[in-house]
């Protein structure tokens, strides 16, 4: 498995704990806590962009009625 480049979300704060963000080679979107980097979700790009929209309270094309 290639190794992932992680990125520090832009989300997060200045503290430590960070939401670490990753796009792997076949397209999936991969986020960590980093309290805990061996528990890894994998979505798609419209999945991380729905998730994104429903904590923020919106609705739109990237949320499944």
């Amino acid at each position: 498995m290639p190794r992932l480049a992680w990125q520090k979300s832009s989300y997060s704060n200045a503290g430590a704990n960070c939401l670490n963000v990753a796009v792997a080679s076949d397209g999936t979107v991969r986020l960590r806590d980093s309290d805990d980097p061996q528990a890894i979700l994998s979505t798609t790009r419209q999945g991380l962009a729905g998730l994104v929209a429903a904590l923020k309270g919106r609705r739109g094309p990237a949320c499944a009625a």
